[in-house]
């Protein structure tokens, strides 16, 4: 069994060598058919038709050139719309904020203007003399138990079972007395107007609302029709005292109740109160629950911040004094409350405060441009509200007051309690109600000020802008917010519109190209296509050589021709450079385009520019004992760092002579602090002097003047042309460096007057201006 597989082994190696020694011809054969197939292939593709090759570059050409152009506009696009969302939302906070301040700032100065006029302080003392007689005063058993049932009906409708009525009653005589005269009569009569809809009863309850149906009137009227029902209600008081101790604060009411009630209409205030030295409400235009009680021993000196308030009111110097209080609860009013507080009588001697009770629809007003949402471009969902440092609102939300079912179900839904969401609605506000809790209100809770696109307190997704708010006290911040479904409508619109219009443009040029292809079917279209490259300006064309015909020597000599045109663009543009750079050298760049233009006669006028003209003392002394490039040298260097501190400080070098400089700031480019940015020039002007002294040893001087006013600039000369400046700035900066013997900054009284608080001076005596004296400063030499 082993011998025939050893037998066989031999014969097989036998038989498969012969095969083997023929393998390697039919090897190279199958090789040589491989390149031949090979170059067969490169040669069909060369012979594939320049019209197929030209239509098939073309199509890819268009296709990628099309997807990336439209990729580009695609995120440039978005990035502009974005941008430009952000920045219009950035705007209206800002517009929303300045408003708020103008706003209070009216208020303020109104309420300022009031306590100055004689008329409070007279109200004032004559509502004090009349309460200061009703501390003896009594009223009847029918009196006292009309307050009690008045009391216990007004403060059991607030829901709270824990609140303790009787400790809310007025305690004292004068309380009492106007209370149950007063107060009693006139809120109930007001809330009688109120359930039956009745304007006569509302108006003969509360003279301030007599005021606001007068407000509609002329206003010749409208203060009659407040006196006529505060008459009505006066008499009324006047026959329940008879001739009582009640006579002079009937009296005074009489007489200064509607010039309060006029007032508390037109600013739509709540109530004015007026509160004498120790703290007693001697007059109430409302005639509510706090007249005759003491706000800093009565029953509500717990509720909100009138007590700090008042006391700081009394104790203020301060002429226009206003304290404007942030909203805090309170019993009385039911809702948030919020107070502005104007000591009246001198500063620091004050005979009380006057008191204004404000609503939180105020603050809504400025902050909505009364509800103008849409008008400031807020569009559908965009609002603007304040937050206070509590994380609480401080203005209404937007959704509350146009959709209170929609308010509820989305703040719900975003994680507040229902019973917050119930009692806003109740009260009919969402000021200190309302948590926000977003980032955007905790970054301006912290200082900060910016954009986000963050979860809003509905729970949507939101654009918004936020800042800090400072007003006279009132740590709030301020944000604008905008779904961002609303903001970024615009974006979508255009990715929808670039997709479709990028796919037209692609079918387009294709069939474009196909037609085009076929047109131009000779090679020497390529070249003609190069020259019309050549003909736009640009040289760097080099066109394919892809045969040795004479094509092809055209082609290379073209492309030659082309590197030619190249280099000596290239040497044209140097050329240009250089005289570009020689003329921006001597005069501005808007100056040399006009004069590269064509313009004869150039000349601009400045309103608002600041000028330097300084000399350099000394120098020529220095200068006239070297040879002329060691002169040269030490003009060159204090140039060259004059230049740079120049540059540094945004002041354009207009031009300078060995020993001198002429220098101006908001010449080209207007800014707002050229008088500050010359004044520090010339500083560091001087500064660049002491040290080149105490380097070189010498003693040079620098004398320069500074004005500010109009300016006027242009070119001089025809054959040698200079850009100069006069006019009476540049004439009295001149007249300041020539006409002082002593060296230093000298600066006119505008300069001084707008620089005085950053830059000390010392007088630096008169110049002759024209025919006049006109006194000048001296900056100090600890400041050089």
């Amino acid at each position: 069994m082993p011998g025939p597989p050893e037998t066989a082994e031999p014969a097989e190696t036998a038989a498969t060598t012969e095969p083997a020694e023929t393998a390697a011809p039919e090897s190279r054969t199958a090789l040589a058919d491989r390149l031949r197939s090979r170059r067969a292939k490169r040669s069909l593709l060369e012979r594939v038709s320049i019209q197929s090759k030209l239509m098939l570059m073309l199509v890819t050409t268009i296709i990628l050139a099309t997807a990336v152009t439209g990729g580009i506009g695609f995120e440039s696009g978005r990035s502009s719309l974005r941008a430009e969302v952000f920045e219009r939302l950035t705007g209206i906070r800002q517009a929303q904020a300045r408003v708020m301040e103008l706003g209070l700032q009216d208020i303020s100065g109104s309420l300022v203007t009031f306590s100055h006029g004689q008329t409070v302080a007279e109200a004032l003392e004559a509502f004090n003399v009349g309460f200061n007689k009703l501390s003896d005063a009594t009223i009847t058993p029918a009196q006292n138990k009309s307050i009690i049932d008045f009391y216990n009906q007004r403060f059991t409708d607030t829901g709270d079972s824990r609140l303790d009525v009787s400790a809310l009653l007025p305690t004292s005589a004068a309380a009492r007395y106007l209370q149950a005269n007063y107060t009693v009569p006139i809120q109930s009569a007001s809330a009688a107007g109120d359930r039956t809809g009745d304007p006569a009863g509302d108006a003969a309850a509360d003279p301030a609302k007599s005021t606001e149906k007068a407000a509609e009137s002329p206003p010749e009227n409208a203060a009659g029709k407040a006196g006529n029902a505060t008459a009505l209600i006066d008499d009324a008081g006047e026959n329940a005292v008879e001739n009582g101790a009640g006579r002079a604060w009937s009296a005074a009411n009489e007489r200064y109740n509607g010039y309060f009630a006029e007032i508390v209409a037109r600013m739509g205030f709540q109530d004015a109160l007026l509160v004498n030295t120790e703290g007693d409400v001697v007059y109430s235009t409302k005639k509510g629950v706090e007249l005759g009680i003491n706000i800093l021993t009565g029953p509500y000196r717990g509720e909100g911040n009138l007590p700090d308030a008042f006391r700081k009111a009394m104790t203020s110097i301060d002429t226009d004094y206003v304290d404007i209080t942030d909203f805090a609860e309170y019993l009385p009013a039911g809702q948030p409350t919020a107070w502005m507080l104007v000591p009246v009588g001198p500063p620091g001697r004050a005979s009380g405060v006057m008191v204004v009770q404000y609503p939180s629809s105020i603050i809504t007003g400025l902050v909505t441009d009364n509800r103008g949402w849409e008008q400031a471009g807020m569009g559908r969902t965009g609002e603007t509200f304040l937050v206070g440092d509590d994380d609480l609102m401080r203005s209404d939300s937007r959704l509350f007051l146009t959709d209170q079912d929609a308010y509820r179900r989305d703040v719900i839904a975003n994680g507040t309690p229902a019973a917050t969401a119930d009692r806003a609605i109740k009260q009919g506000t969402t000021v200190l109600i309302q948590p926000v809790g977003t980032k955007a209100a905790d970054a301006a809770q912290r200082g900060q000020t910016g954009t986000l696109i963050a979860t809003d307190y509905l729970g949507r997704r939101a654009l918004q802008a936020y800042a800090p708010l400072s007003l006279n006290g009132l740590d709030w911040v301020i944000v604008s917010s905008i779904n961002s479904e609303e903001a970024f409508a615009p974006e979508r619109n255009f990715t929808q519109r670039l997709v479709r219009s990028t796919a037209i443009i692609i079918f387009i040029t294709c069939l474009a190209a196909m037609v085009w292809s076929r047109l131009f079917v000779r090679p020497i279209k390529r070249l003609e296509t190069g020259v019309q490259q050549i003909s736009t300006g640009d040289y760097n064309v080099s066109v394919p050589v892809n045969s040795k015909d004479e094509f092809g020597d055209l082609t290379v000599a073209f492309n030659e021709m082309s590197r030619t045109l190249a280099v000596k663009d290239q040497l044209l543009t140097e050329q240009r450079q250089e005289n570009d750079k020689l003329l921006r050298s001597l005069m501005p760049q808007n100056i040399a385009d006009r004069y590269r233009g064509g313009e004869e006669t150039i000349a601009a006028g400045h309103q608002d520019a600041t000028v330097i003209f300084a000399d350099l003392i000394g120098l020529d002394e220095i200068a006239g004992g070297l040879d002329p490039e060691p002169s040269l040298e030490i003009i060159n260097k204090l140039v060259r760092q004059f230049d740079a501190a120049a540059e540094t400080h945004g002041v354009e070098r207009v031009r300078n002579t060995h020993n001198g400089y002429l220098a101006s700031c908001g010449l080209t480019v207007p800014r707002l602090d050229n008088i500050n940015r010359t004044v520090s020039f010339a500083a560091d002007m001087q500064h660049i002097v002491n040290r080149f002294n105490t380097e070189t040893g010498n003693r040079i001087q620098l004398r320069a003047g500074i004005d500010t006013g109009t300016i006027t600039s242009g070119l001089v000369g025809r054959a040698g042309l200079v850009y100069d400046l006069w006019g009476r700035a540049v004439q009295v900066a001149s007249r300041m460096r020539s006409g002082t013997t002593q060296p230093g900054v000298y600066v006119t009284e505008k300069v001084y007057e707008a620089t005085r608080d950053t830059w000390p001076y010392t007088a630096g005596g008169t110049i002759t201006v024209g025919e006049g004296q006109q006194p000048t400063w001296r900056l100090a030499e600890d400041s050089q």
